[in-house]
């Protein structure tokens, strides 16, 4: 896969989910097409060598597996795992707020979202909702690919200091969309959402939608800049770009391997991981004892896999800003464009340390790629991810990667096409190893 190829693939994939629910189901499409079969978690599970499985938990946690030629007890799991969600604006249950002649939305903030990025922009709702269906729940995925809301700025006429002293947001009062005009008619977004089902093929009625779970996005498609098409602008970034590189690695590799390969991908890790389906939860453990158990009965197959085991938690990672390079430790600056980015930090916010680091070196050695290297200025705080979470949980050796990126969390973000190939290829080394 070369490089235009796998970056334009990236922009396809983002611009496919605009929720985690439509990254999970566009993840899900693609496992589909080569072959991969659904498992229920409410049912037994028969497994044979060379099995291509997935499962998904509430439609927003997606895991793949090929089971391995070897019992996983003798030769483990080789794992990656990333994160479907990006911060964002997330309506509320009742979001129709009607002001000064303007129909809004009652919004908040999901995860650490980059406040001044969505101001005046085309934005859209997208997400997932829950139509009475009969005595159950039917499931349904929406997105309006329209313009419809915008969340305008104030004039520098009315806030004079703006550009000297900064602007502060505030969520409850300031960043509310305008959705349309009070005298057009009242605004029912239960009954806007079912009209929109109507026009995809699931025709419904507002009083039958029960619950949803609806999100902002920006319709503007993911796109290419630099004088050469060397650069990537597009939204949810972090961490769709890992989700991408981990589910290409995967279904990129051919034949029959020892190892368990699989794929995990989250939800829930912008606001912390701890929900039914994100890394705070035993889905991961549950889902790999069930592995075990249908190939092997012995009490302490799942132990002994583990200890044969390896996890990569691949999340991007912060490019050295050109503007703001005094942030960055200055032997630790990730450039766009040069390659992947192990992280460490001794305190184990990236579970990252001497045995995980060479692992990952010699795949990237393997792959004929140069790995770069972040580390957080030491007066500065650490981010996390999902990598120290599963480290804890299973006693798994785990390494922090990612690809690097600017203007992460913002509505729109930027990274290196060149680097998508090269991910992607040190993680199917990994999966071939």
């Amino acid at each position: 896969m070369n490089a235009p190829d796998s970056a334009d693939d990236l922009l396809a994939y983002v611009d496919a989910s605009p929720t985690p629910y439509h990254a999970c189901a566009e993840t899900v499409r693609r496992l589909v097409a080569a072959g991969f079969r659904a498992l229920d978690e409410r049912e037994s599970w028969a497994l044979s060598p060379g099995d291509k499985v997935y499962v998904t938990r509430g439609d927003s946690s997606v895991l793949a597996f090929v089971v391995g030629g070897v019992p996983v007890e003798r030769a483990g799991f080789h794992l990656v795992g990333a994160h479907t969600d990006s911060p964002n604006l997330r309506l509320k249950p009742r979001p129709e707020v009607t002001k000064n002649g303007l129909h809004t939305l009652g919004v908040e903030p999901y995860g650490g979202v980059l406040y001044h990025t969505w101001l005046d922009r085309d934005l859209s709702l997208a997400g997932r909702v829950l139509v009475q269906h009969g005595t159950g729940l039917a499931t349904h995925l929406v997105r309006f690919d329209r313009p419809m809301a915008r969340v305008p700025s104030l004039a520098i006429h009315l806030n004079r200091g703006v550009n000297t002293d900064g602007l502060i947001l505030n969520a409850q009062q300031h960043l509310p969309p305008l959705l349309g005009l009070e005298a057009l008619g009242p605004l029912d977004v239960r009954e806007l959402v079912a009209a929109r089902l109507g026009e995809t093929g699931h025709p419904t009625s507002g009083k039958d939608i029960l619950g949803f779970d609806l999100s902002l996005y920006d319709v503007v498609p993911s796109t290419r800049s630099g004088l050469r098409g060397e650069l990537l602008h597009a939204p949810r970034l972090d961490n769709l770009a890992s989700c991408h590189a981990a589910l290409s690695a995967l279904l990129a590799v051919d034949g029959p391997h020892d190892a368990t390969r699989g794929v995990v991908l989250y939800d829930h890790e912008e606001c912390g991981s701890r929900s039914a389906q994100g890394a705070d939860s035993p889905l991961l453990r549950s889902m790999l004892e069930r592995l075990v158990l249908a190939q092997e009965h012995r009490g302490d197959s799942l132990h002994r896999a583990l200890a044969r085991s390896f996890f990569i938690s691949a999340d991007m990672a912060h490019a050295v800003h050109p503007n703001y390079a005094d942030k960055h430790e200055p032997t630790h600056m990730p450039h766009l464009g040069r390659g992947p980015v192990i992280k460490s930090n001794s305190s184990q916010s990236y579970a990252t340390d001497g045995e995980s680091w060479a692992t990952f070196e010699s795949l990237c050695r393997r792959a004929n790629v140069k790995p770069q290297h972040f580390v957080t200025r030491s007066d500065l705080g650490c981010g996390s991810t999902i990598g120290p979470i599963t480290a804890a949980q299973l006693g798994i050796r785990t390494v922090d990667v990612g690809n690097p990126m600017l203007s992460m969390h913002s509505i729109r973000e930027l990274c290196a096409a060149s680097d998508v190939a090269q991910m992607i290829a040190v993680l199917k080394a990994f999966f071939e190893s």
